[in-house]
């Protein structure tokens, strides 16, 4: 039986494979190319697709496909087999180089945003080559990124690619006037902790809401929930081990670094954290961590819940996106060192990303705005709509001696005592984990916390990498011209500070107290999808990405389009689902409990009409109210959705689903829900949310 070490990515084409069957030559302009962004040779393209042709074959794959992340949110593939008729009859198996990196999938009906028209249908994808190719089902998958015939990109991974290089780019300025001119590249390296819920296949296939909004549209609160926190690192139960272990599995095969594994809060929910990467490389294992987690749950009688906010009154799911920088040489350019109030290359990187998140907040709300985010952000279980950064006691009196012109006498190592002589004693952390924070410094990284669960990780790094460019290019035109760097440095940290220390909130974010004094230092609230995407196309925001060539106006046009577009047909078909099944399924129930208890009440009375029939009525009287609620609550969605036609464009729509339909729903939810506490078990139609979050064994 192999160990880790020996099936760990045994399915990428990574730089393992890659010294060992291209030459030294080829192998060297491929690193030149990865590494340094040199131009990449057609001669080595084609040496690099016969390799990789003949290491995938010898690994069973027939098939080829160009891997991308059009703006769906979820990858795509189109498959080309490897197959080239020979002059005797049979075949043989190609792969050229032009076939490696360009690909023309057509691909003509993903969201565009008006970048492109339906009836034009030349669409590209170009080799990633920094995202290492793997084989998934028998197919040899190349990272690509996609574009329009006329060079827009339509994807998700082109503008992160350029946002890596915008922040490649003004770090290495900043690096230069400290003196090192030894790095070649600086990254951002992030690592996605992943929640999702398992639940019963035969439950989800009883719910229509699940299969098509991946959350549940109804759902009395069950008699427990996570009252108890008795699921949250509570032991794992056989069968969500066995689906973890061969989730494992899969991952490690693929070269996904999963790390950590355990029950989080609510029950049925769990989560998966991997070890850090490259943005990019990350962001590809993201896709497919999801993907392969939905495969792998099916194989266990299991289904995998992506969604934020499967379950009304348990806690959502979220995405924490573990975010730094870091050099060629190893250096993580946000560790803070033993002594961090002398460590100024440290402070103006820190400097930097609160900048950043201050002049940017709304772009990072922004970023992980979608209409299943809009159920949990602002909720007591994840961070609040408002964007603030948590630093730690240690930094923020850094911050305040340099801004206040002070000296720091630092803080000695806080020794955690147990009080039991044979556990050991530890030093405690500079910074605690603040978990209510959106945007927390955890020791030598930022999480952010907004992210939602379904969502790609690509946007909010997009955001994020760009803004701290920005920052870093300010820094750097003002101290390349400096006549005295220390001097200039000083004062750059110092009015970072001033200028921006009302994003530094070190308290409880769940507290509505903040949300008040948050309003008065003047930060924004944007709490729904509607609220905040109108704000990417803000003057300041589209100077911003378009001046580090990580978007052009027209790819900013067509992506605040897209994402209200996807708002919008998200709730919608919610709304229509509800409808469906309130009228098919809960209404013929409850009128069927409420028919046969009538009847009993009169099967009674005619056996003896002294025998008490209080109970039933009441029962029939409550359960007709309820019809009648729920029978007026759906006309009224109806009406609501029937006047969206209105609207004269997107925006519009948007306001009218999120001020209208979404109360509607709520408002038949509300009467739905009450009724299923009412109706006897026998008749409800719908697995109830005891079932369904305690239901796997």
């Amino acid at each position: 039986m192999e160990t880790v070490p020996e099936y760990f990515g045994k399915l990428v084409f990574d730089d393992r494979v890659m010294k060992a069957n291209l030459s030294a030559n080829i192998y060297s302009s491929l690193k030149k190319t990865i590494d340094e962004g040199a131009k990449l040779d057609i001669n080595v393209a084609n040496a690099v697709a016969e390799a990789m042709k003949n290491w995938a074959v010898s690994n069973g794959a027939t098939h080829f496909t160009h891997w991308f992340q059009p703006l769906t949110g979820i990858t795509a593939e189109k498959h080309d087999s490897f197959i080239t008729p020979s002059p005797d009859g049979g075949v043989i198996m190609e792969f050229s180089g032009k076939e490696l990196i360009r690909g023309e999938p057509d691909a003509s009906s993903f969201p565009s945003g008006g970048l492109r028209a339906t009836f034009e249908a030349r669409g590209y994808t170009a080799w990633d080559p920094t995202s290492y190719a793997f084989i998934k089902d028998k197919t040899l998958c190349v990272p690509t990124a996609f574009c329009s015939y006329g060079g827009e990109a339509l994807d998700k991974k082109t503008p992160l690619l350029r946002s890596m290089q915008a922040l490649n780019k003004q770090a290495l300025r900043i690096l230069k006037l400290f003196g090192n001119d030894t790095v070649k590249y600086v990254n951002a390296m992030v690592g996605p902790e992943q929640e999702y819920f398992l639940i019963d296949k035969k439950m989800y296939q009883k719910r229509r809401d699940l299969r098509f909004t991946g959350r549940t549209l109804f759902g009395a609160k069950p008699p427990k929930g996570q009252e108890m926190d008795d699921h949250y690192f509570g032991v794992i139960k056989p069968r969500v081990a066995a689906f973890m272990q061969e989730l494992n599995d899969e991952l490690w095969k693929l070269g996904i670094l999963a790390k950590t594994e355990h029950n989080e809060v609510a029950p049925s929910q769990h989560e998966l954290a991997p070890i850090y990467n490259m943005v990019n490389v990350s962001t590809d294992h993201n896709q497919l961590t999801m993907e392969i987690m939905q495969k792998v749950a099916s194989r266990h009688g299991l289904v995998c819940l992506l969604h934020e906010k499967p379950f009304a009154g348990v806690n959502g799911s979220g995405k924490h996106n573990n975010w730094s920088i870091s050099t060629d040489t190893g250096l993580n350019l946000l560790s803070p060192g033993e002594t961090p109030y002398e460590n100024a290359q440290f402070l103006l990187f820190l400097c930097a990303v609160i900048k950043a998140v201050d002049d940017y907040q709304d772009l990072l709300r922004m970023s992980v705005a979608t209409a299943g985010n809009d159920h949990r952000l602002g909720a007591n279980e994840a961070p609040p709509a408002v964007v603030s950064i948590f630093l730690g006691d240690e930094l923020t009196a850094i911050l305040s001696a340099i801004e206040s012109n002070t000296t720091y006498s630092g803080t000695q190592k806080t020794v955690i005592k147990l009080g039991v002589d044979v556990l050991p004693r530890f030093n405690r952390d500079t910074t605690d984990r603040n978990r209510t924070s959106p945007f927390a410094f955890t020791g030598n990284k930022f999480e952010f916390r907004m992210v939602g669960s379904s969502n790609s990780i690509a946007c909010a790094n997009i955001m994020l990498n760009t803004a701290v460019a920005e920052s870093l290019k300010i820094y750097a035109d003002r101290l390349e011209q400096a006549e005295d760097f220390e001097t200039a440095l000083h004062e750059m940290i110092r009015k970072t500070i001033r200028d921006h220390k009302r994003i530094i909130f070190n308290g409880n974010g769940y507290d509505d107290h903040w949300i008040k004094e948050a309003e008065n230092r003047g930060l924004s609230n944007y709490r729904t999808t509607p609220d905040c995407i109108p704000h990417l196309l803000d003057r300041k925001n589209v100077e911003m990405l378009t001046s580090h060539k990580v978007f052009s106006l027209a790819e900013l046009h067509s992506r605040h389009d897209i994402m209200l577009e996807n708002y919008c047909k998200t709730v919608v078909i919610e709304a229509n689902t509800m409808v469906d099944i309130a009228r098919t399924e809960i209404l013929p129930a409850i009128q069927a409990y409420a028919v046969d208890t009538a009847n009993a009440a009169a099967a009674k009375k005619e056996l003896n009409e002294m025998i008490p029939c209080g109970y039933e009525m009441s029962l029939v009287k409550k359960l007709s109210v309820l019809i009648s609620r729920i029978d007026a609550a759906l006309y009224e969605l109806e009406d609501a959705l029937i006047a969206l036609g209105n609207a004269k464009d997107i925006a519009e729509e948007s306001i009218l689903i999120r001020d209208t339909v979404i109360a509607k729903m709520s408002e038949l939810r509300l009467a739905c829900d009450e009724a299923e506490t009412v109706t006897a078990k026998k008749y409800w139609p719908l697995p109830s949310y005891g079932e369904l979050l305690f239901g796997v064994s």
